[in-house]
């Protein structure tokens, strides 16, 4: 009878130490890089003639994403339409010339650009068949606008300052959809 209390004993302890190591466990965490990130940008100046620059800032990573794509932000939208550079703005690498105008959307949720066409498809939703999301090397640059540089861009149009947008990148899996 001892024989058969100390197995039914070790049988319980054994059976609680289940219950009480599955009740301390914790859930297993989410590695955070499996969460896609998106890069932003965000409004950097203003010209007095209507133009913005729009660009990275210390937040922006623009080879990882800096924002998880379970955030909602709007997104930077650009019409290339070859507008000339105007007075006052020398373009260079990291500050270009976008040929055109930038607008931002509604907010977006992030999961939802789930491409680059489908980023585009929102601008153009909004805006017009001849829109599309911003990219990281939308500035131009040299003699004859030849030249892309990145990081930042000018353009015409009016973008809410304080607040983060959506940015393509072509060459780094910082969007979304990477």
């Amino acid at each position: 009878m001892r024989k058969l209390l100390r197995r039914g004993a070790a049988a319980f302890a054994a059976a609680a130490s289940l219950v009480l190591m599955s009740l301390n466990a914790t859930p297993a965490q989410a590695d955070s890089s499996a969460i896609p990130s998106g890069m932003t940008w965000t409004v950097l100046a203003k010209g007095t003639d209507g133009t913005i620059r729009v660009g990275a800032d210390s937040a922006t990573d623009a080879y990882n994403g800096d924002t998880a794509a379970t955030a909602t932000l709007p997104m930077l939208c650009l019409r290339v339409n070859g507008s000339a550079v105007p007075s006052g703005i020398t373009p260079d690498f990291y500050a270009g010339w976008a040929r055109g105008t930038v607008a931002a959307t509604p907010p977006v949720l992030g999961k939802s650009l789930t491409s680059r066409a489908a980023a585009d498809a929102i601008c153009a939703q909004y805006y017009g068949a001849d829109w599309r999301e911003a990219e990281f090397h939308d500035g131009r640059y040299g003699a004859n606008l030849e030249a892309s540089g990145g990081w930042s861009f000018w353009a015409y149009g009016y973008v809410p300052d304080g607040t983060r947008f959506w940015t393509a990148i072509n060459d780094q899996p910082a969007n979304p959809w990477n």
